[in-house]
């Protein structure tokens, strides 16, 4: 090819790539690959797949356009991340990729080798070295391109943290840095840290975030938009419940029941009834399913959003990727929330979000708010 001629157009939506965050230059695809669905170790949880089904899946995503892998070192007992180590390698992509891993949690449990496990859970510094070592011969690489911390223990130091992932950072073992399932004030902390001592802060926030469970917006947007971090929320399916009432009952005549939850695996009320608004705003904007949507909602509500995406089907990740092509009106957003309660707790409750002024602020004349954080249902960047 020609250093000037015109790239082919990308296959799907998925090879249109945007840039992490404000803080991180690379290029990742809209949508991100989640696998812990893919591996052999769990299938009495998460539903059966096996290296075939699991390597067709990530052909599947790769071959349209996808470049944007996450994982964990405990998914699926470390086969996850062998799978995708193996199959990255037979297909010569690695670098092609942009693979996200964890460390945090016990990943040893399936190796009869082992016999203490201690520290090989938690976020302390021999926990993340050991971790980061299994994980990148399980990877078949020698860098991770983000490094998350998987949730927080509450017993390692901020500074332990800190200073053990930058040094990861400048071993070249790692490129950037992620953290999970941690509270937005603790995150917060971590940055300051790292920003104030000349340490490498975290660039990207994945945690659980739907139409269904919107806690996400009391203080994990407002700090990561503070931040210039990503967003990478999982759950945005509310772990598969968000089907039609003919799937459903699909799945209970030919018990195929999917992921098995605490719940159950069958539909909540809260559920059924989120289900249905979502058909409807499926019809009014010509979706053909209503997955598609309930992805378009998140990805609308702020910016530098690259939701999870998981299954077990390419079926399932053809019907995800229609939300790369679904606009939602402010209307259409307001209506899905007003399906589910919502409420945004103390002190937002008295002084707002910050998206305008407050009523507190109004008693004091006129004011014209002329920068603010992101606001909740601007279009996703």
């Amino acid at each position: 090819m020609s250093f000037f001629a015109p790239l082919p157009a990308p296959p799907t939506k998925l090879g249109v790539y945007r840039v992490l965050s404000a803080r991180a230059g690379v290029h990742v695809s809209p949508l991100c690959l989640g696998t812990m669905t893919i591996g052999d170790k769990w299938s009495d949880i998460m539903g059966f797949m096996d290296k075939e089904s699991g390597f067709k899946l990530l052909d599947a995503y790769f071959d349209k356009g996808g470049n944007f892998i996450d994982t964990a070192n405990a998914y699926q007992d470390g086969t996850s991340e062998e799978f995708i180590g193996e199959w990255a390698q037979k297909r010569g992509i690695r670098n092609q990729l942009v693979i996200a891993t964890k460390y945090s949690g016990v990943y040893t449990k399936g190796n009869p080798a082992v016999k203490q496990h201690v520290n090989f859970v938690g976020n302390s510094l021999k926990s993340m070295y050991l971790s980061l070592d299994d994980s990148l011969k399980k990877l078949r690489t020698t860098y991770i391109d983000i490094f998350y911390l998987h949730w927080w223990d509450y017993d390692t130091s901020i500074e332990e943290i800190m200073d053990g992932l930058h040094n990861l950072v400048v071993q070249g073992k790692v490129m950037y840095l992620g953290i999970s399932d941690t509270p937005a004030w603790i995150v917060a902390k971590c940055n300051q840290y790292a920003l104030d001592h000349g340490k490498t802060p975290f660039v990207v926030y994945q945690g659980e975030w739907s139409i269904l469970q919107r806690s996400f917006e009391r203080d994990i947007i407002p700090m990561a938009a503070s931040f210039g971090m990503a967003l990478a929320p999982w759950g945005v399916l509310a772990h598969g419940k968000i089907r039609s009432d003919a799937e459903e009952q699909r799945r209970r005549e030919t018990k195929e029941e999917g992921r098995k939850s605490l719940e159950g695996w069958e539909r909540t009320p809260e559920q059924v009834t989120i289900t249905h608004a979502l058909e409807k705003v499926a019809k009014e904007v010509g979706a053909r399913n209503i997955s598609a949507v309930a992805i378009a909602y998140i990805m609308q509500k702020t910016t530098y959003v690259f939701p999870v995406i998981g299954g077990r089907k390419v079926e399932h990740l053809e019907q995800n990727l229609e939300a790369l092509d679904i606009t939602l009106s402010s209307e259409q957003v307001a209506f899905l929330e007003s399906q589910v309660s919502f409420d945004p707790g103390f002190p937002q409750s008295l002084i707002g979000d910050g998206s305008e002024p407050s009523y507190l602020l109004k008693l004091g004349g006129h004011f014209q708010r002329l920068s603010a954080r992101p606001v909740l249902g601007a279009p996703a960047l």
